[in-house]
This record gives structure tokens, sequence and C-alpha cells, in this order.
């Protein structure tokens, strides 16, 4: 193996998969079978978006004629590509025969497929709702093209429905490949409701109980995380509702951050920068107390000449 002695390595690296294994008692079954695949489930997301706005996000030769049969094609690859990659999922810890497995992911695969038409109607609202409330925006075309909210937004609205029926491990990756392309950090278990808008989006991170109503708008930094975790006797934490539920019309600005079961009531305003451990009634304006500024004419007036 030349200089490097890669047998050696190889011999090594074997040794610390197996102590790893055996620490997470692992099944033996899902490394036979394999993970599901990020770069795979990359372009699964990509053909479903582009079957869900076939002129704006398909290929360029399209029409209006032929946009049916390209939805069709494309809903065909993706959706059994998908039933694959689910399928790798659901081996892990699984006694389950192969044909039961495989039929659990056609089922999950099948609740997608008969909720696309919503998740449609969904993020027209999420369209809209971004056009309306950016003046900068000249069209909803240039916010479906352009707009980081968009681009985590129809991701999340598939990998929810995926979470919700069973798929949480590629749901998790799904909206992980969103946050890597957008800096805006959605977990694929955030309830989310109509016309929702993040408004530039970096740093925006929204965790999996959170529950958002509709026609609210976050600003970039927000932070919908959680206070603190919930302990069971052994010492694990228990996954309890440990995220804000914002009701319709709430308005956050960027950099604050909100944490705890706590509820923010319908048409509130939470300013910039906030850090908010408590539930506010509805139509509350909540602001940081006002800083101390300094402001000199000349920022070199008093430095020694010379």
């Amino acid at each position: 193996m030349g200089a490097y002695d890669l047998g050696a390595v190889t011999q090594s690296l074997r040794q610390y998969r197996r102590q790893w294994r055996v620490a997470q008692d692992h099944d033996s079954a899902y490394g036979a079978h394999g993970f599901p695949s990020r770069l795979k489930l990359g372009a699964i997301i990509d053909n479903l978006a582009a079957a869900l706005f076939p002129m704006r996000l398909g290929p360029r030769h399209l029409t209006q004629e032929t946009e049916d049969a390209f939805v069709l094609q494309s809903l065909s690859r993706a959706l059994d590509d998908l039933a694959e990659q689910i399928r790798m999922e659901l081996h892990a810890g699984r006694a389950a025969h192969e044909a039961e497995i495989c039929a659990e992911a056609r089922r999950i695969v099948g609740a997608l497929a008969q909720s696309l038409p919503d998740i449609r109607r969904l993020l027209d609202t999420d369209l809209e709702a971004a056009f309306a409330g950016d003046p900068a925006a000249r069209s909803v075309d240039e916010v479906l093209l352009c707009y980081p909210s968009l681009a985590a937004l129809i991701p999340h609205r598939i990998a929810h429905v995926l979470y919700n029926q069973g798929a949480p491990l590629v749901a998790r990756i799904i909206t992980e490949i969103a946050h890597s392309h957008t800096g805006i950090d959605i977990h694929p278990g955030a309830q989310i409701g109509e016309s929702f808008f993040i408004d530039h989006g970096t740093g925006v991170v929204i965790g999996q109980t959170a529950i958002i109503g509709r026609h609210v708008r976050l600003y970039q930094a927000v932070t919908l995380g959680a206070r603190s975790f919930t302990v069971d006797p052994q010492g694990h934490l228990v996954n309890t509702p440990r995220h804000p539920v914002l009701e319709d019309r709430v308005t956050v600005y960027a950099g604050a951050t909100i944490l705890g079961r706590v509820t923010i009531g319908a048409g509130s305003v939470i300013g910039g920068n906030v850090w908010l451990t408590q539930s506010v009634p509805a139509g509350s304006q909540v602001r940081q107390g006002k800083p101390s500024v300094s402001i000199e004419s000349d920022a070199l007036a008093d430095w020694p000449m010379g």
C-alpha cells in the first residue's frame, strides 16, 4: 500500500467501527442495507419542487401544453426513489420482513403524494405573503426563484408530511439539506401555518415542537428554541413540547430569541434582539430597553498626533 501503510489504517478503522456498533447496539441488518443518501434525497427534493412548480423550477423547454406530462414523469421517478430511501430508514432496528418494510415505505410515500396538492396550496400562500410583505420583491416569480424563505419552506412542507407519517430520518436529512443551502434551520416536526414568510432568513432556528400560526413573519437570526429539557429517571432526555407557540399574525424582528413552551398571542410584535421566556397576550408589543449610544462626529479628534 505504499508509504502510507493503508492496510494497517484500514484494520484500525474496522476495529473502531466494531466498537462503535457494539456501544450503540446497532442492529446488524441496518449496516447491510445502508443509510438514506443525502445526495439522492437532494435530487428527489429538486424533482418534487419541479413537479410542484414546473414552469419555474422545471426545465426551460416546458410549455403549458407539456407540463402535465413532465409533472407525471417527475413524480413517478421522484416518489419511487423516495420509497427506496425510506425503505433503508425503516430497516433500522426492525425485524419485519422485507415485504412489510417495502409496503410501509410505499404507504408513507403514498401519503405524501396525496398531500402534494395541499403542499402546493400552502406554498402559494407563502409566496403571496412574501411578495405582499417585501417592497423589494417585483413579482412572485422572483420570490420563488430567489428568496431563501421559499428554498427552505418547499423542503420543510414535504419533510413535515414524511416526519408525521413515520420517516423522521429521511425528513431530517431533507431539512438539513435546506439548512445548509439557506442558513434557515427548521426541524421537520415544527408545525407551520399558511402565509408564512422568513425575511432574509440567515440564522433562523425553529425547533421540533414549535407551532406557528397563519400570517406569521420572522426576520433573520430569530430563534424559537427550548429553555430546558425534561429528563426521565434513567437520565435520558424526554421529547416533550418545549418550543414556542406563535399565534396568527405574529411578527418577530431580527435577532429575537424566544425560548420554552410559551405562547405569543395573536397579532403581537416582538422587537429586535429581545430575549423572551414568558408568554405574552394577544396584541402585545415587546421591545428591548433603549441602549446607550455614543456618537462622535470625528472619531480621530482625540487621538494624539505626531
